[in-house]
């Protein structure tokens, strides 16, 4: 019965908030996303506000990464296909070349994936090689300042000629944050950056959203409520491939509308 009623919820239609102040980033209309024939996401209705932290937050399994990905279109890569409308700046991003519109929406994995073969200097700056940017003094002057966005530099100015796989799994995380950066996208998605990372380099990640958010628009999926609860502005509930509730931040955390979101972020399941 429980179950039953949860699904029922799932049917509405769930209306993001209007932050005020704020640009409407990408819009996110009737949503849903394939694998094959496997549905697994149905009918995400979701504005993400520019300069903002969104936080995805649901059980495994309920479509967040999906999402994620589906912003860039990197489902594409493993088979995925959608319905719907994702609108960037204006623009359908089934009408961008997905090279370019990944160099706009950059993305940080679970795990910290810095290329072991190369400096920590050429791991930032990877990205711009590859697209054939050959200026050394410039792509010196990035590196540094991607490190120092990253709050990286003053811990591996002195080693940039050393291996990335040498440094600490914080550090290497922070280092593809910088890789990221060194690309000069407009949004940072961030699959669960720090679940991977103890207690020290997790907080340095939290503190690195607050700065980011200066210049970028982030989302973020965490399966960490008080994680969720310290670093955005707002968070949005997914169950079962659907958007259950979106709101501000602490309206979710301290008042939703639905109680099958107050029994998730209880921890009475997921």
């Amino acid at each position: 019965m429980v179950v039953n009623e949860q699904v029922n919820i799932t049917t509405e239609k769930t209306k993001s908030p209007h932050i005020a102040g704020s640009s409407l980033k990408i819009s996110v209309k009737e949503l849903s996303v394939f694998f094959g024939k496997t549905k697994v996401l149905s009918d995400i209705n979701i504005n993400i506000f520019e300069r903002k932290v969104l936080a995805i937050i649901g059980p495994s399994g309920c479509g967040k990464s999906t999402f994620l990905r589906s912003l860039n279109r990197m489902n594409e890569e493993v088979g995925g296909n959608f319905t719907g409308k994702i609108i960037f700046d204006d623009e359908d991003i089934m009408k961008l070349d997905p090279v370019y519109l990944r160099r706009r929406i950059g993305m940080v994995f679970q795990k910290p994936n810095p290329f072991p073969t190369m400096s920590i200097a050429n791991n930032v700056v990877a990205g711009l090689r590859m697209n054939g940017f050959r200026d050394k003094k410039k792509l010196k002057e990035i590196v540094e300042t991607s490190l120092r966005q990253a709050a990286l530099w003053d811990e591996v100015k002195d080693i940039l000629h050393e291996s990335g796989a040498n440094i600490s799994g914080g550090q290497q995380q922070r280092l593809c944050i910088a890789r990221t950066i060194a690309m000069q996208p407009e949004v940072i998605l961030m699959d669960e950056p720090a679940s991977a990372l103890d207690p020290i380099s997790t907080a340095k990640i939290e503190e690195l959203i607050f700065e980011l958010k200066k210049k970028y628009t982030i989302i973020i999926v965490t399966h960490n409520m008080q994680q969720a609860s310290r670093v955005s502005d707002y968070t949005a509930f997914f169950y079962m491939g659907k958007l259950i509730e979106m709101d501000k931040t602490i309206k979710i955390f301290t008042d939703p509308e639905l109680k099958q979101t107050e029994d998730y972020i209880s921890g009475r399941f997921g």
